[in-house]
């Protein structure tokens, strides 16, 4: 894609959290790019970092227990060198987030609409009628029945699906070019996600916006996304083109999520469980492949003493050398490369 094209750049970024006296990498060196009019998937399990990533970006962790450093890059310009008065300019306006869990994120004490008014106070010259008007459609377009009555209600009177919704009127409200989108379909029931799913898709058909889409869940990669980057333990240890993802994954991990997928055509296997767990932050390994503890059946000199990433096709990046070597546990090597 041509600079013309991208929205945001994210190079050799690092957020440590305060340990004691001591910061612990949870974003480890992580470098991506956003363009205009794409859905980029960011996966992994809990732990990974993803949503790590997200709040750095939108500038929303505490100084005194936080470090970031490297480079968020938007319109040529550094986020992490704002100060909170210029975050606030951005957040909003030019960068919006649907979090996880809508009902800590609205204030239980103000009325819906209030709510979604409050980015139009801050970030347009609109009249108190204009912003009215606007709340109106905004719930309109996010698919809420009755929205003059939902936009006089309090988050509690509302269901988990709609308050969802509200969350993506308040990210959109003022048209920002770039959606961070943290599990949005988290606790929803199946039929409630398939509709918030559809709904971030028209949005992004309809301003073009280049959309940050953090999931652990690999079939909504699969149909919203048209590039995915896999997260393990702080880093990017896989990056590519949706279709070339699941149709020739080469990471370790990569390949062990997609075979923890329950499969259609044959109920009755086992699922696939990946050993053990991501390391904590205060025991995450210094040098080696993060991901080498969970495979001990890999030979130790398959790793990478200082794991890089490799681009084995075009646009399709992963990290350690151990992938030429991998195999599931009941498979002999050189089966399955």
């Amino acid at each position: 894609m041509s600079k013309e094209e991208q929205l945001l750049e994210v190079r050799n970024l690092h957020t440590g959290f305060r340990i004691k006296d001591t910061f612990y990498d949870a974003v480890d060196n992580v470098s991506l790019t956003l363009d205009k009019n794409e859905i980029l998937a960011i996966v992994g399990e809990s732990g990974s970092g993803k949503s790590t990533l997200a709040t750095t970006i939108m500038g929303l962790h505490n100084p005194i227990n936080t470090k970031s450093t490297g480079q968020v890059i938007y319109k040529d310009l550094n986020l992490l060198e704002f100060n909170e008065t210029l975050y606030n300019k951005i957040r909003g306006n030019d960068i919006g987030m649907i979090f996880q869990d809508p009902l800590s994120a609205l204030n239980p004490l103000m009325r819906v609409g209030d709510q979604i008014a409050e980015a139009l106070i801050y970030h347009t010259d609109f009249n108190k009628k204009q912003r009215e008007e606007r709340v109106i459609e905004l719930l309109n377009q996010v698919g809420i029945p009755n929205a003059q009555r939902v936009a006089k209600q309090y988050p509690h009177e509302l269901s988990g699906g709609m308050r969802q919704r509200v969350i993506i009127a308040i990210a959109i409200s003022c048209k920002p070019p770039i959606i961070i989108a943290d599990e949005p379909t988290t606790a929803l029931d199946v039929t409630i996600q398939a509709q918030i799913l559809d709904l971030l898709k028209d949005l992004q058909k309809e301003t073009g916006s280049g959309i940050i889409l953090i999931t652990h869940d690999l079939a909504v990669v699969a149909e919203m996304a048209d590039r995915v980057a896999v997260m393990y333990a702080g880093e990017i240890v896989e990056t590519a083109p949706v279709a070339e993802l699941f149709g020739n994954p080469k990471h370790p991990y990569t390949r062990s999520l997609l075979n923890s997928i329950p499969q259609e055509d044959s109920p009755d296997e086992d699922l696939h469980v990946i050993e053990g767990l991501v390391p904590s932050l205060a025991q995450m390994p210094k040098s080696g492949c993060r991901f080498a503890a969970r495979i001990p059946w890999i030979a130790a000199e398959a790793h990478e003493e200082h794991p890089e990433l490799h681009e084995v096709a075009p646009g399709h990046l992963v990290r350690c050398t151990c992938y030429q070597h991998f195999h599931f546990r009941d498979e002999e090597e050189g089966e399955v490369l």
